[in-house]
C-alpha cells in the first residue's frame, strides 16, 4: 500500500520593518525567535521607508517619534503586514485603535553609552568638551552634572553618529548600549555610564512586537513575551502618560524587579540641565508603583519643570 504525504505549507507571516541597519537587526533576531518557538512558521521581513526616516529638522517639532511607526501601523491595519517589531521607546503610548503589543522580549541593556576616546565617563571628559546626542533627556542629564560642556545635536542612524563623533573630533557621543551590541559594535570605545548619571529612557532596550488585535500573529508572538520586561514597560510608559504621553520630553524612567515587587525611578528635566525632578518607588504592581514615583516627581516640583518645558 503507497501512502502519499502532501507537505502542508507552512504558514507565513509579513513583519513590516524600517530599512536601518538596527531595525533590520531587531527585526531579523525576532524573525528567527518566533520561527524558533513554532516550527514550521516562516517569516517574511517586509522593509519599508517610514516618514520619520525622510524629515529632516528637529523631530520634536515635526511630528515626534511616532512618525517613524505611522506607514507600520497602517499596514497593521489594512492586513499587508502581520506584525511590525519597534524599539518601545519610540512607540507613542497611545496606540491606534485595534493595535496591541502582543509581546515584549527580555529587555536588553537598558543604559546609556559613552563613545569616546578621550574619557571613560562624563566626569572625565575636558572641561568644554563637546558631546553629541540627539535626545533631549540626554541632554538635560549631561548638563544636569557637567554643565560646562557643549552638548550639539545629532541625527541619523547609529553608523552616521559614529562616523561624526570621528570626523566633529567630539569629546563622545551617546548611544544606547542594546543598539550598539544588536549591531555587534562592540568593538568601540563605549563605556557604559551608570544609571545614577544618567538614567536611561523609558523601555529603552525593550522591543515591543505590535500586531492588529485578534488577528494571526497575536497569539504566536505571545511566546515571545517577557513577563518581567512587560512589568517594567507597563510602569515606565505609565510615567511618560503622566506628563503628557509626549515621546519627545526630556524624561527618564527605569523600571526594575527587586524579588516579587517593582522599583521604578524617574526625572523630569528642562534641556539646559537648570530644572530637574527625580522620584523612586517601589510598588506591587506597575499602577501602583508609576503613581507613587509620579506623586514623588511632583512633591520634587515636576509640574514646574514640566511649564517651563511647554513655555513658547
Amino acid at each position: 500500500m503507497t501512502t502519499t504525504t502532501t507537505n502542508k505549507p507552512a504558514l507565513r507571516l509579513r513583519l513590516g520593518t524600517r530599512r536601518s541597519a538596527l531595525a533590520l537587526a531587531q527585526s531579523g533576531m525576532m524573525a528567527r525567535a518566533l520561527e524558533a518557538a513554532h516550527p514550521g512558521l516562516a517569516v517574511e521581513l517586509v522593509p519599508m521607508v517610514t516618514t520619520g526616516d525622510v524629515v529632516t529638522g528637529d523631530l520634536a517639532e515635526v511630528g515626534g517619534k511616532g512618525l517613524f511607526t505611522m506607514e507600520l501601523e497602517k499596514g497593521l491595519l489594512d492586513g499587508s503586514l502581520d506584525l511590525a517589531v519597534h524599539s518601545m521607546k519610540d512607540l507613542p503610548v497611545a496606540l491606534p485603535g485595534g493595535l496591541v503589543v502582543a509581546a515584549h522580549p527580555e529587555r536588553a541593556d537598558p543604559r546609556d553609552v559613552l563613545v569616546s576616546e578621550q574619557a571613560a565617563d562624563l566626569d572625565g571628559l575636558p572641561e568644554g568638551a563637546v558631546v553629541l546626542t540627539g535626545s533631549l533627556r540626554r541632554r538635560a542629564q549631561i548638563l544636569l552634572r557637567r554643565p560646562d560642556l557643549r552638548v550639539e545635536p545629532i541625527r541619523g542612524n547609529v553608523d552616521t553618529r559614529i562616523r561624526k563623533w570621528r570626523e566633529q573630533n567630539a569629546g563622545g557621543v551617546i548611544l544606547a548600549a542594546a543598539g550598539l551590541k544588536r549591531l555587534s559594535l562592540e568593538g568601540l570605545p563605549a563605556h557604559p555610564l551608570a544609571t545614577d548619571v544618567l538614567l536611561p529612557a523609558p523601555c529603552q532596550g525593550t522591543l515591543a512586537l505590535e500586531v492588529k488585535a485578534g488577528g494571526p500573529a497575536e497569539e504566536l508572538c505571545r511566546a515571545l513575551d517577557h513577563h518581567p520586561t512587560r512589568l517594567a514597560a507597563d510602569a515606565e510608559r505609565r510615567v511618560v502618560a503622566a506628563f503628557g504621553g509626549d515621546c519627545t520630553l526630556p524624561l527618564a524612567a527605569w523600571a526594575r524587579l527587586e524579588g516579587d515587587r517593582l522599583r521604578l525611578t524617574a526625572l523630569l528635566a528642562t534641556p539646559d540641565g537648570r530644572h530637574a525632578a527625580r522620584g523612586e518607588a517601589v510598588g506591587a504592581t506597575p499602577a501602583e508603583v508609576a503613581e507613587a514615583c509620579v506623586a514623588a516627581m511632583r512633591e520634587g516640583g515636576a509640574d514646574g519643570v514640566l511649564a517651563r518645558l511647554r513655555e513658547p
